[in-house]
């Protein structure tokens, strides 16, 4: 068992979430915990050195702790792009090996680079002598039909060998053929004590374990045996898990947010934003889960995903939201 610096700056994470974890969603969260890490959504190497980079770089101070999730095999291109990312001012750069969608694969990354640690070392050497930064991997325990857990340990060590001190690890499986990226999240059985072995032989480095992780019980019971905890779904769906996050976890006095502080000051983002010419749907779509387990909740999610309402432009769509949350849930 390793005990586990009140220091660590990832006690508790967020999963990069593609299509969710965006500039617009990572705000939102920062309003409800101050500490908890962030990642963006999955860039890749082509997007940054072909694309529009502040499109898919820029995003506000206030989020910060921000990390870049890049994809990508070519060390040359992800140097280059992790380059961006610090110039930017991102405060981490990390390289997606555990993604399992076919279209990742085609672009051979994700999860598929587990099987060549040489390369996956190549590509964080070239990203470390680019950037100041720390480089980080997150990863899945094994690749379709490897379950043995030498795999992941001897993948972890060629990469630490290379100078990567912090290892994020989905502790399941890739199935890369025959299952959904949804299924992949699902189906393949979890192993913690992986993750928990990991850091046993690895006491050096910074494990984190990712997987299926609900509650702030759970989170601690993990935080006995790893470096920091990364939740996902739950996160997005259940975004006010995070608001006891600052105190549990990082020894904040400050007293949590409400959820009524933290609609306030969504409201201004909101208009700050409409005035930037952003969709207003763009904004909300991440708020749904706000009043997750409140009576009355799902009439706030239904009002806030009308497009006519949207469309509008028109803050007053809060306001009808929050009536919603005055009635008895089996009403609405």
């Amino acid at each position: 068992m390793s005990s586990v610096a009140v220091s660590s700056p990832r006690r508790v994470c967020v999963a990069p979430m593609m299509d969710w974890t965006d500039r617009h969603c990572r705000y939102f969260h920062r309003l409800v915990s101050r500490h908890t890490w962030l990642y963006t959504e999955m860039v890749t190497t082509g997007a940054l050195l072909y694309g529009d980079v502040a499109r898919h770089l820029a995003f506000s101070e206030e989020e910060a702790p921000v990390a870049l999730q890049l994809g990508g095999s070519e060390p040359g291109d992800l140097a280059r792009a992790a380059k961006f990312g610090e110039q930017w001012g991102y405060d981490e750069i990390n390289l997606n090996c555990g993604c399992p969608s076919e279209r990742v694969q085609r672009g051979a990354f994700g999860a598929c680079l587990m099987k060549e640690p040489g390369l996956v070392a190549d590509c964080v050497k070239a990203m470390r002598d680019a950037v100041a930064i720390p480089v980080t991997i997150k990863h899945r325990i094994g690749v379709d039909d490897v379950e043995d857990y030498a795999f992941v340990r001897d993948f972890v060590g060629t990469i630490a060998d290379a100078g990567c001190t912090v290892f994020i690890v989905h502790a399941r499986n890739a199935i890369l053929k025959g299952l959904s990226p949804k299924e992949n999240r699902e189906i393949p059985p979890l192993k913690y004590d992986y993750a928990y072995r990991l850091k046993g032989d690895f006491p050096a480095l910074e494990i984190i374990v990712n997987g299926g992780i609900k509650t702030l019980d759970e989170v601690e019971a993990h935080l006995r045996q790893v470096d920091g905890v990364m939740l996902g779904r739950e996160a997005y769906h259940n975004p006010y898990v995070l608001a006891d996050v600052d105190t549990r976890f990082y020894g904040s006095s400050e007293v949590a947010p409400t959820r009524d502080d933290i609609e306030a000051q969504l409201i201004e983002y909101c208009a700050r934003e409409l005035g930037r010419g952003t969709y207003l749907g763009a904004v909300t779509r991440h708020l749904l889960g706000l009043y997750h387990g409140v009576a009355g909740s799902r009439g706030w999610r239904r009002v806030l995903s009308d497009s006519k309402r949207l469309a509008a432009r028109d803050l007053s769509i809060f306001d009808e939201a929050r009536t919603h949350l005055r009635m008895p849930a089996e009403i609405c």
